[in-house]
């Protein structure tokens, strides 16, 4: 086998790579080279070079090298974080900010990426007996995982979100260093995102005395102090359909605490100090209520003081297609000691706060992989000469590069703009329409930025020709741990749903917020003769959707929910277009800030209005698709 896009066949030699050795890169006698190119090529390259016209016989023990990308302090480098920054936050605060960032930058490079990838060459081992056959159920992890957690109380990784040292810019502070963090945490990333969600449950409850030494250890920076917490919803019946999934019973002990019996399927994590978990409340006959009015919230440690289980047994660690740095279990609760901190029957409601958190922190690590794919990739263009010369130097590849940008810049924005609106928040300094729209963008963002992260981390290992298919060289690692962002914490239709839920309840306020929002931010760029074309087009998309929702709202319940998905990506690209635009408004906007906006407004910014053209959203469209997925299946003659 062979990519044709990694090498070109030599005459009389063969290709061997050798991943993650410097050396020039390498061009053939005879090829025209540019003058960029030529001056890479030194001394060492030129013998190389007349080794390849040698003989087979004397190059056998011969290597043949691709020179490896190589990225430096990622915050200096990611000029659009840099920009987003000085346009935004206070300039004493971003001095600080600025100062905190570069350091870290630093820090990722010498020691902390170097940590992730030793979590990754060494997974979890689930250790269930020792020596003399008593039962242990000990997951052992690396010492690179944990120096990672003691890394993460030190930066304040969670802390800062809490402390509130910038007031409302204290949220963006932390994710942009979890964004950061994110692709060279050797999967640390999740457990914070828990961590962080558990952290707001508490705050959200007003700190009950009961729950403040929790949550002084999960927003503690002493590494000796700093808690990490789980959170187990998915149980043997299925993930995002908890009100008929949980099977967990809850029975209140005469001492007012609960001791909790079920089966949790699926528990990231599963090494965490503490967890939050749902469950249903017997009454005093044994009896649960079901449904999701059923279902209570309740708060428990996983150890007791002498570093034993809390009545849990762990089944086994599931063999996942990535993450797989991270223990994520199959545990039985038979009796775990656990501590009711919602109303009862207000569990759903209540761990929605941890759902808001950690569906953030899944765009932030859409986000994070898709930067540091490009930014490999972009470095890997400078150094591969292919067919003559530097990969950079082909208009097409570049293209394919350039195309990605757009789509993580859009991205980028989005993001930066939820956690904005949370800080506010969380400060109590939102208006209305800043709360209306938090409330919608948080599973539109989640769902199409976790779209958005597999399709260009793909393309981007595919910019590395046969070299990105390389286990060693860690790229597919990247895809694999991004393939289940668009999974986690609600699949692309679930978050949909969601979306047309928020609808409902605000009797269409959020729509009301988020069309004003858009046009607010157009209004920045009326003056910008250069974002003309992208204005117009993302005002023409506004207009169309706005007339969807007045036609698609009189057609019912069954076209809406058909129409969900494009609708939800139809929200997401305008509003990421109507961002864009903003940013490249401002009086020191780059050419390519205004590049970047112009791409993403010239796609398809509405396909929700073309397809209700096309009456995909037909009741009667719903009877194809289900004959279209089973014909000829033995389903093909039952009632589908």
């Amino acid at each position: 086998w062979r990519s044709s896009a990694t090498c070109k066949p030599w005459q009389s030699g063969r290709f061997l790579p050798r991943v993650w050795e410097r050396c020039q890169p390498l061009s053939r006698k005879g090829i025209n080279t540019t003058a960029g190119q030529g001056q890479q090529v030194g001394m060492r390259e030129k013998q190389v070079l007349e080794d390849l016209e040698m003989p087979l016989a004397r190059r056998e023990t011969e290597t043949l090298f691709q020179e490896q990308p190589q990225t430096g302090n990622q915050y200096l480098e990611d000029a659009l974080l840099r920009g987003y920054l000085k346009t935004h936050l206070p300039p004493k605060v971003l001095e600080e900010v600025n100062r905190d960032l570069e350091r870290f930058g630093n820090r990722l490079l010498t020691k902390i990426k170097p940590l992730g990838w030793e979590c990754e060459l060494n997974p979890p081992v689930f250790r269930q007996y020792d020596a003399w056959g008593r039962r242990v159920d000990h997951i052992v992890t690396c010492s690179a995982w944990g120096r990672m957690k003691e890394i993460a109380a030190e930066e304040g990784l969670i802390a800062e979100a809490y402390e509130r040292r910038y007031s409302n810019w204290s949220r963006l502070h932390q994710a942009v260093k979890l964004y950061l963090f994110s692709s060279s945490s050797g999967g640390f990333n999740c457990p914070l995102a828990m961590t962080d969600g558990a952290a707001k449950v508490i705050e959200s409850l007003g700190i009950p005395r009961s729950l403040k030494n929790a949550f002084d250890h999960l927003t503690s920076r002493d590494p000796k102090k700093f808690w990490t917490s789980g959170q187990w919803m998915t149980e043997r019946r299925g993930g995002s359909d908890v009100a008929n999934g949980t099977e967990t019973v809850a029975r209140k002990q005469p001492d007012g605490t609960y001791r909790l019996y079920g089966f949790k399927w699926f528990t990231s994590a599963a090494d965490s100090d503490v967890t939050l978990t749902l469950a249903r409340v017997a009454d005093a006959e044994g009896k649960v209520k079901q449904g999701s009015s059923g279902l209570s919230l309740f708060f428990l440690k996983v150890r007791d003081e002498e570093g034993k289980l809390n009545s849990i047994q762990v089944q086994r660690l599931k063999d996942k297609l990535g993450t797989r740095q991270m223990a994520t279990a199959e545990l039985w609760l038979d009796g775990a000691k656990a501590e009711l901190i919602s109303a009862e029957g207000r569990g759903v409601a209540s761990i929605s706060n941890m759902l808001n958190i950690t569906r953030i922190h899944n765009v932030i690590g859409a986000v994070a992989s898709m930067r540091r794919m490009i930014s490999l990739s972009r470095d890997y263009a400078r150094r591969r000469v292919a067919f003559g010369k530097l990969l950079k130097d082909h208009p097409l590849h570049m293209q394919t590069i350039a195309r990605m940008e757009v789509q993580t810049r859009g991205a980028f924005l989005l993001l930066m703009e939820i956690v904005r609106l949370l800080g506010l928040v969380e400060t109590n300094v939102a208006s209305e329409q800043d709360q209306l729209l938090l409330r919608l963008l948080i599973p539109v963002a989640k769902l199409y930025t976790g779209k958005q992260a597999s399709a260009v981390v793909v393309e981007a290992m595919e910019s590395f020709g046969g070299q990105g298919y390389m286990e060693d060289t860690g790229l597919p690692v990247i895809v694999r741990d991004t393939l289940v962002l668009s999974i986690w914490e609600g699949t692309t239709n679930i978050l949909s749903l969601d979306v047309l839920r928020s609808l409902t309840k605000s009797q269409g306020q959020v729509m009301a917020a988020f069309f004003s929002a858009a046009q607010q931010k157009l209004e920045l760029a009326s003056s910008t003769a250069k974002l003309e074309p992208a204005v117009k087009q993302t005002r023409d998309a506004i207009s169309s959707l706005a007339q969807f929702t007045q036609v698609a709202g009189s057609k019912g319940a069954v076209t809406m929910e058909l129409a969900a998905r494009d609708f939800s990506y139809t929200l997401a690209r305008i509003y990421a277009g109507a961002l864009l635009i903003e940013h490249a408004a401002r009086p020191d906007a780059s050419s390519t800030d205004i590049a970047a906006a112009r791409r993403w407004c010239n796609q398809e910014l509405c396909p929700v209005a073309t397809e209700l053209e096309n009456s995909s959203y037909e009741a009667e469209e719903a009877v194809v698709d289900g004959a279209l997925v089973y014909e000829g299946s033995p389903a093909c003659g039952s009632r589908l």
